[in-house]
């Protein structure tokens, strides 16, 4: 890796970039493989193959209108014993972890997207925008809208202080 940042060859950035994705690979194998089996959270999780594929699941497709009894039957399991497991193993019960992600993403797009808040929900299995908004508001603390608006003030803050910083450095 250190000879493709030292040689700048064409294609250097991309095969530096893969190399460290395969490094981070690599140490999340070894952290899921020398586990002790109490753990619980994302890893544990990741590590039981059956909470594994739902976790996959769920990430590949979080707009769907997942319930815990289709997430058991994706992984072969009876309802009952993937929740138990699956809260056992994250921490939290399916719909909340699901509930979780969908609004992690909901945020990423309230600071990079210019879609509405909406389109957003719909986006991610919502059919209404005030139940899109009950939930926001309950994992994230704060309205969507009132995310989106210090969000952006945030981005405005750091672009001014990298121009004065440009400016100093004249």
């Amino acid at each position: 890796m250190m000879e493709e940042f030292r040689e700048a060859r064409p294609g250097s950035d991309l095969m530096a970039q893969h190399l460290a994705h395969m490094m981070l690979v690599q140490a999340l194998r070894l952290c899921l493989s020398i586990r002790s089996g109490d753990e619980i959270g994302w890893f544990a999780a990741l590590a039981d193959p059956q909470m594994s594929a739902a976790l996959a699941a769920v990430h590949a497709d979080p707009a769907h209108p997942w319930t815990v009894q289709e997430l058991a039957a994706l992984v072969g399991m009876s309802r009952t014993t993937f929740a138990e497991r699956f809260r056992a193993r994250a921490g939290e019960t399916p719909i909340a972890y699901l509930t979780r992600w969908r609004m992690m993403l909901a945020g990423e797009k309230l600071r990079h997207s210019d879609d509405t808040i909406a389109r957003i929900a719909s986006s991610l299995g919502y059919v209404s925008e005030h139940a899109f908004n009950t939930a926001f508001k309950r994992v994230m603390g704060i309205p969507p809208r009132h995310y989106a608006r210090s969000m952006a003030r945030e981005t405005i803050g750091e672009h001014q202080r990298g121009g004065l910083a440009r400016l100093r450095s004249s």
